[in-house]
């Protein structure tokens, strides 16, 4: 049975993650936060299973779920509390996030766990809560939990849910104690990674409150539910900070949700639309990309009350066509040097606009390949006196598939080359590999 080695860490250039003996570790996660709250053991192998089958390395879930996690009992009939005052933990319902985290393990999948989800701390946004955590208990908290994983090799902590720290309250000391009291458990023979989940649209996501923090290890960004939104720009944010971290993006727009959650007057998301916020987001120097499904981060099923019209039940979702096409992403990224690629927005030499059609490039430092990401079939010019040799050779490379082929254009040159897709218009994306 294949094991993970180790916890994964930060690569020794501070902008990319690593697994424990120092290959790249690619992010590719997808977000099943109801996992421990509305799944039994038979739905968890079966999730995992087909997870795995698509290249998923880490799943982010939440111990102290969205979905009335403290009054709604898992599919065990436990939660997680005995009783809130004093707090008295519920050994019962905490066996089954063990099992859960041990079986992922089996499989060498990661589990990015947030402790809980933001609503326990402040519900004003949505959520029904309850506020449960103050400065005060959110210490011990997070040294409880802390102690209980402190020996596990795939975890990576996400402190935060979904919510962002008000302005003129206590909430930012909040995290920050969950985190200290994490940190003080944590075992020094097995290194934690943590990082925090914001809500949308933050220019900084987590580097906004948190990126001074030691215990911020890499940062976290929710890019949000609407489409055609220039996300490589917030990527770009924290990739120009200081001192350097990784940064990712935690929430993108998911598989079948409403755009801008509003179903009615914009419809549902499209695999085109989500791809291009993968490939900008990655291009632009993020360490990873996580996926979402609607359907199956609520765990929905018919008998259940949907949140935000999910299409259909969680098992019939798995197979969505991005779920089975983010490995390609993955593949490719680590198909060349990877710890010495960075974004490179002068690949791309057209003036262009910050809209769908806006084409991005990345390429290693010592210019031996360039990818350029094309989200729509266009003509551009792209300047490649970056790379080290002066005969050049090129193929395309399918998002959608994962199939190259040879690149049957003119001559490229070090210089200005004038480069048109094999096809054109929405959905026809395409990434030119240039070596």
């Amino acid at each position: 049975m294949a094991q993970i080695q180790g916890p994964i860490k930060i690569s020794e250039n501070q902008r990319f993650l690593a697994q424990a003996d120092d290959s790249p570790f690619f992010w590719m996660a997808d977000t099943a936060w109801e996992l421990f709250h509305r799944t039994n053991r038979e739905e968890v192998k079966y999730y995992l299973d087909i997870r795995k089958s698509q290249g998923f390395n880490v799943i982010q879930a939440v111990a102290l779920a969205e979905i009335d996690g403290l009054n709604d009992p898992n599919q065990y009939g436990e939660m997680p509390f005995e009783s809130l005052k004093p707090m008295k933990f519920n050994e019962k319902y905490w066996k089954y996030v063990d099992e859960v985290i041990s079986l992922a393990e089996e499989k060498e999948i990661h589990i990015a766990l947030l402790p809980t989800w933001g609503d326990k701390v402040n519900k004003n946004t949505w959520g029904v809560g309850p506020e449960i955590f103050n400065v005060e208990n959110a210490f011990e908290f997070g040294k409880w939990i802390g102690a209980r994983y402190a020996d596990r090799k795939n975890l990576i902590w996400v402190i935060g849910g979904d919510r962002n720290p008000r302005k003129d309250s206590e909430d930012a000391n909040i995290w920050n104690q969950m985190a200290a009291g994490i940190k003080s458990s944590s075992n020094k023979h097995n290194p934690i990674l943590m990082t925090f989940h914001p809500q949308p649209n933050t220019p900084g996501g987590s580097s906004t409150w948190f990126h001074q923090s030691d215990w911020l290890d890499f940062n976290m960004h929710q890019t949000g539910h609407c489409p055609n939104q220039p996300t490589y720009s917030i990527i770009d944010h924290d990739y120009q900070l200081n001192p350097t971290k990784p940064t990712l993006d935690g929430e993108p727009l998911y598989e079948e949700h409403p755009n801008c959650s509003n179903a009615q007057k914009l419809g549902y998301s499209n695999p085109d639309d989500i791809r291009r916020i993968m490939y900008w987001n990655v291009f632009a120097g993020g360490a990873g990309q996580t996926y979402g499904c609607h359907a199956v981060w609520q765990m929905y099923t018919l008998d259940r009350k949907p949140i935000n019209g999910p299409l259909k039940p969680w098992q019939s979702s798995l197979e969505l066509p991005m779920a089975n096409q983010v490995k390609h992403l993955k593949n490719l990224m680590l198909s060349k040097s990877y710890f010495d690629r960075i974004p490179d927005f002068e690949l791309v030499s057209t003036t262009q606009e910050d809209d769908e059609h806006f084409v991005i490039g990345t390429r290693d430092m010592g210019g031996s390949y360039a990818f350029i990401y094309f989200p729509t079939g266009k003509t551009v010019e792209v300047n490649l006196s970056k790379l080290n040799n002066p005969t050049l050779k090129a193929h395309w490379y399918d998002p959608r598939t994962g199939v190259s082929f040879p690149y049957s254009g003119s001559i490229l040159t070090k210089g200005i080359n004038k480069i048109s897709t094999p096809s054109r218009g929405k959905g026809q994306d395409w990434v030119l590999v240039v070596e």
